[in-house]
């Protein structure tokens, strides 16, 4: 007579916790697109950004540095070489990529500025294929060609005053955020996950308050802000950065990388779909096509597995 071995309840258990902290990642940064919109509309935008960064940096920092287990807190203590990093690292993440977007949704749609950052894994591949001296396959040449079309499309479909600019701007952050990704991993970065977001957090809003104060919008007025748009720059914040980050590398943890990284092309469709829900967005059957051609093949670029995932903030 033969027995079945019981799976281990203590591995499912963390296999259902680690779907559940993917879930909250695929809805909440798939709804900070959404926030960025409703913060811009009374916020300057790259103050609403470098707001939300250094909160988020300042609380997420000491959570980071006292992280991990007490050799792992020796072996990592950040120097200079691993701050100039980070600040590099700041800049063309939350900073050139994020601080960016925000400026772009003071006119393009959330849902369209959420396809076009989708792109970052195309980027990304491009990125680390120029790094490291060698060409993708054929199936990620075929998913490059599907995602650079779907740019194509997206940009130049649909009626309706959709910025150029903001529309280039977009891309250009994508670039920037992918292209930063790519560097990460060839950079003296922290061990540390928690650290490292911290670390990445505040650097990105110490140079967004340079850029900030260089527009001349720190000196907005308060009583002009709107309820919503101090609502959107809490949630941006709390869930939008700290919640999510955490849920982030919560999942890492406890799921397969490849697994984790379908937030790429899922946040993109959540965003699309609240925006038509809650903002009254228009999408155009070019500017769909466009979409689902992104989403497909980002969808595709992360069949293959990655060398090492890296920790993104939308």
């Amino acid at each position: 007579m033969t027995t079945t071995k019981a799976a281990d309840p203590s591995v499912s258990s963390a296999t259902r916790s680690g779907w559940a902290a993917l879930l909250v990642v695929w809805l909440v940064w798939g709804s900070t697109y959404l926030a960025i919109r409703v913060g811009v509309r009374t916020i300057p935008p790259f103050t609403l950004a470098a707001i939300r960064y250094l909160v988020a940096g300042v609380i997420m920092l000491p959570i980071g540095w006292f992280s991990g287990t007490a050799e792992e807190r020796i072996r990592d203590r950040p120097g200079r070489k691993q701050w100039a990093a980070m600040l590099l690292l700041g800049a063309m993440l939350p900073a050139a990529g994020n601080g960016v977007v925000s400026w772009a949704e003071v006119k393009l749609p959330s849902g369209i500025a959420a396809l076009l950052v989708g792109t970052v894994p195309i980027w990304m591949v491009l990125a680390d294929g120029l790094f490291a001296r060698r060409l993708p396959g054929v199936a990620r040449w075929l998913a490059l060609a599907a995602g650079l079309a779907g740019v194509v499309v997206l940009s130049g479909a649909g009626s309706g005053p959709v910025a150029a600019l903001a529309i280039v701007a977009t891309l250009l952050a994508a670039v920037s955020w992918g292209v930063g990704s790519a560097l990460q991993t060839r950079l003296p970065v922290p061990s540390r996950p928690l650290l490292m977001s911290g670390m990445e957090l505040l650097c990105g809003g110490l140079v967004l308050t340079v850029v900030a104060a260089s527009r001349g919008e720190l000196t907005f007025a308060l009583d002009h802000v709107s309820a919503e748009s101090w609502w959107a720059l809490l949630y941006l914040i709390g869930p939008g950065a700290l919640l999510a980050m955490t849920c982030y590398v919560y999942a890492l943890d406890r799921l397969p990388a490849t697994t984790v990284s379908t937030y790429a092309f899922v946040n993109p469709v959540v965003a699309v779909l609240l925006g038509l829900l809650l903002l009254d967005e228009h999408l155009t059957a070019g500017q769909a096509l466009g979409g689902a051609l992104v989403v497909l093949a980002v969808a595709g670029l992360l069949v293959a597995p990655r060398r090492r995932q890296v920790v993104g903030i939308p």
